[in-house]
């Protein structure tokens, strides 16, 4: 019933057809094969396709392994991947991965700044982030959590500032840091 107060609205939703993983393959990787990658991919033949599902597992897995972690923890901070679907079926859909994994790198310059009152040996002694080694975004978050566990910074501004050289195959840090007043 409908009055000056309350209507009724009927919806009639069409979810369109449910699309399955079918076949995934790989290009552009020669670091590690296609098994490896597939390994940690983690998603089969015949299951639901997931877009979301993929790029996380490409990119930033929160739960676990990732694709990206596999190439920048070794040193290839210019890795990228990109899905494309190449071919879509009545209920299937096939996925290329295309893989970049660029050069590796090495850290050139470590810097720190907005250390006012603590000294930078303090600091220093926690990174593990250090010049001449290969990159990793593993040591970098290991570092974040180092620097936070000091308690002399707002854990929520440390900020590793990566500038990238792709020229040089290299790439400089700076340890952006925002110290706590310790009026409290």
């Amino acid at each position: 019933g409908i009055d000056n107060k309350y209507m009724n609205i009927e919806l009639s939703i069409d979810e369109g057809n449910k699309y399955y993983f079918r076949d995934i393959s790989w290009s552009g990787n020669y670091i590690y094969n296609d098994d490896q990658l597939q390994r940690i991919l983690g998603i089969q033949r015949g299951d639901v396709y997931d877009l979301d599902l993929v790029n996380k597992k490409l990119n930033f897995n929160p739960n676990g392994p990732d694709i990206s972690s596999l190439y920048m923890d070794d040193g290839y901070l210019f890795f990228s991947v990109n899905p494309v679907e190449v071919a879509v079926t009545s209920d299937s859909i096939d996925l290329e991965m295309r893989v970049y994994e660029g050069a590796q790198s090495t850290l050139n310059k470590v810097t720190v700044s907005g250390n006012d009152k603590t000294n930078d040996y303090v600091i220093l002694r926690q990174l593990w982030t250090r010049p001449g080694d290969k990159f990793s975004r593993s040591n970098l978050i290991r570092t974040q959590s180092e620097l936070a566990g000091l308690g002399y910074f707002d854990p929520e501004q440390i900020n590793p500032d990566v500038r990238p050289d792709p020229i040089n195959e290299t790439a400089d840090i700076e340890w952006q840091l925002v110290e706590r007043s310790n009026d409290q």
